[in-house]
């Protein structure tokens, strides 16, 4: 990314060249809602709602640039916010194409109206909630303006904009008449709340399944397609009759006994209500079987012939690395009860949470999640998700648990607002994992038990993460009033883990250096999340100068060794301007870095793990460092 004045918010995207395609990659992750969101607003409603979503969230993708440039560029510090060139550079490339997909087809189609390469999603129809009359009145005025007009309200409703800088963002897109564009736009109501709300959220979805006809047809021989919807049909009941004995699992397709053992509700295992207390290890497996329907046999039976079957309306998801196929072997009964308009069955198989909910009415249609978590013991098998309901989630925690709470992780000095806790379920809670828009806090989870108090977050899948700070092997919980400080002004980084399939998360303060012109100190820290498969590990390198209530992401690692246990050492640098109008690169590292060096744009270097060096706006430079030892230590990619 090129450098940053941070006196001027919100300019228009003229200027940024492409970015170096990492550190673009980690803009878009960060503000990837906004961009998608962004997208969907421009396109035209003629491709349906569902449509719509798969092409928004294909264009954002598409933002990315091409190829790497070379020496990498040293991103400007943003504060946190979508201002910085690298997000108007991706903002710019996203409405470009939004704008060509809205242009009527004239021979060859451009790579923009072509139907959406990634993702693709089989099996469902993806599509935003529905909203009240407010949200369908706008949606209509805006499907009778123009691509051009729908991007000038869009820019100026959701991103702020002034009349000004949406000119000149229209223009550089292509937009033949921006003037005319402002005031067709003129034409409807500003609404920035409603734009802001779910009913406009493509990264916020309803699924249902497609043409199940169709599919079949398209894999199977007519006769063998026949022959499955005819044993379907003796199987399920038919619609308005409630669930069949097998609710919506697929036909019986296999007599082996030990599958069939699996799928008995009287052979599901129940650990003893006490066992927890005496077991050596504090894991899933010593959790009684808590919720008013353990005693359901009908509901059991269907859950477990769900998970062997699912059939084609049932919702199922994983985090990666998750296996879905059905138990070896009886699993172990965690929860059978109803969580707001659900049936919910909580199921473990040893290295597997399984969750099967289906609709109080009696409804067709279930949803089968899965998540790992082998080895998981004390925090880690501590809470696990019962339901989410109007952005809000409700937790069943471990019986040792015995107090349970809230907690906004920006406001470090704020008190805990305890929750109610009946039979290990929590009282909802609102999920930062379903939160649109901006991110103006972050709702976590604080667990008590006899060994402490500790914090979990929820990313959008079954299991919390686990919060931790301190150097890596040596983290403790987040609980304290040290590790809530330095939690607070990177606590909205977290949403980068969401459905990543998360273990936990640890920030880490490696330096703190005191910046030039008499500006203050600022902090540097590295967040680093595991996940439960072992690969897919992510760690951020965040930047927060004085007076800045949010720290900026300038560096991102996938994959890597940096700040983990096994490898410690982190480097990273950014541009920053002070209040005297200097430009600066700065740069900082663990606490054994010898020695630093900046070549490129930027040439100097300097003793121990922190540099200072004089720069230009738009410098590029690349950083090398040298630990105490002689080892080389590269600025974290």
């Amino acid at each position: 990314m090129q450098s940053q004045d941070l006196s001027q918010r919100h300019a228009p995207s003229a200027g940024p060249g492409p970015a170096d395609v990492e550190q673009a990659e980690a803009v878009l992750a960060e503000h990837y809602p906004r961009l998608v969101r962004l997208a969907y607003l421009v396109l035209p409603p003629g491709l349906g709602r569902g449509r719509r979503v798969l092409t928004a969230h294909a264009l954002a993708q598409r933002a990315l640039p091409r190829g790497r440039k070379q020496p990498a560029p040293i991103p400007a510090q943003g504060g946190g916010r979508a201002d910085d060139p690298g997000y108007a550079y991706l903002r710019e490339r996203v409405l470009h194409m939004a704008l060509a997909a809205a242009r009527p087809r004239r021979g060859l189609p451009r790579l923009a109206q072509l139907p959406p390469a990634l993702p693709q999603v089989w099996g469902l129809r993806l599509f935003p909630r529905s909203g009240g009359a407010d949200a369908l009145a706008l949606e209509q005025r805006l499907s009778a303006l123009s691509g051009p007009a729908r991007a000038a309200y869009a820019l100026r409703g959701l991103e702020q904009l002034p009349d000004a800088d949406v000119r000149e963002l229209l223009k550089a897109a292509g937009v033949s008449d921006p003037g005319g564009a402002l005031t067709s736009a003129n034409s409807v109501p500003a609404h920035p709340g409603l734009l802001s709300s779910p009913e406009f959220d493509p990264c916020t979805l309803q699924a249902r399944p497609t043409d199940l006809m169709r599919r079949r047809q398209h894999t199977k021989a007519a006769f063998a397609a026949a022959a499955a919807l005819a044993v379907c049909a003796a199987l399920v009941a038919l619609p308005g009759d409630g669930w069949g004995p097998d609710g919506a699992a697929a036909p019986v397709y296999a007599g082996n006994p030990a599958a069939e053992a699996a799928l008995d509700p009287g052979r599901l295992t129940r650990a003893a209500p006490g066992a927890w207390r005496t077991a050596d290890r504090a894991g899933f497996s010593v959790w009684p079987a808590r919720g008013p329907l353990t005693g359901d046999r009908a509901l059991l039976r269907r859950a477990l012939a769900v998970w062997a079957r699912p059939g084609g309306s049932v919702r199922v998801s994983a985090t990666p690395g998750t296996q879905t196929g059905g138990p070896a072997g009886p699993p172990q009964l965690l929860y059978a009860g109803e969580v707001d308009a659900a049936r919910v069955v909580l199921l473990y198989d040893g290295l597997r949470i399984a969750r099967y909910a289906e609709p109080k009415d009696g409804t067709q249609g279930a949803a089968l999640d899965f998540a790992r978590v082998d080895g998981a013991t004390g925090a880690g098998a501590s809470a696990l998700v019962l339901g989410r309901s109007d952005a809000n989630v409700r937790f069943l925690t471990a019986p040792w648990v015995t107090k349970a709470a809230q907690r906004d992780l920006t406001k470090p000095d704020s008190a805990a607002v305890p929750l109610p806790l009946a039979d290990g379920v929590t009282g909802p809670l609102a999920s930062p994992a379903v939160q649109s828009g901006g991110c103006a806090s972050w709702t976590v989870l604080q667990l008590t038990d006899a060994s402490g108090t500790y914090l979990g977050t929820d990313l959008g899948e079954l299991v919390p993460a686990r919060l931790t700070v301190g150097r890596p092997g040596a983290a403790e919980d987040a609980s304290g009033a040290r590790g809530l400080r330095t939690w607070a002004p990177f606590a909205c980084s977290l949403s980068a883990g969401r459905a990543a399939g998360v273990r936990s998360v640890n920030a880490w303060t490696f330096a703190e250096q005191p910046l030039p012109d008499g500006t203050g100190s600022a902090t540097w820290v590295c967040t680093r999340a595991e996940t439960w498969r072992g690969d897919g590990t992510a760690a951020l390198a965040q930047f927060r100068a004085p007076g800045r209530a949010a720290g900026a992401v300038v560096a991102k690692g996938a994959d890597v060794p940096a700040c983990g246990p096994r490898d410690p050492r982190v480097l990273a640098g950014v541009l920053w301007k002070s209040a005297a109008g200097n430009w600066y690169l700065l740069a900082a590292g663990s606490k054994d870095t010898a020695s630093i060096e900046a070549t490129g744009g930027v040439t100097a270097s300097g003793p121990g793990p922190l540099l200072v060096a004089r720069a230009e706006r738009g410098a590029r430079a690349e950083l090398r460092g040298v630990s105490a030892d002689g080892r080389e230590i590269g600025r974290l990619r």
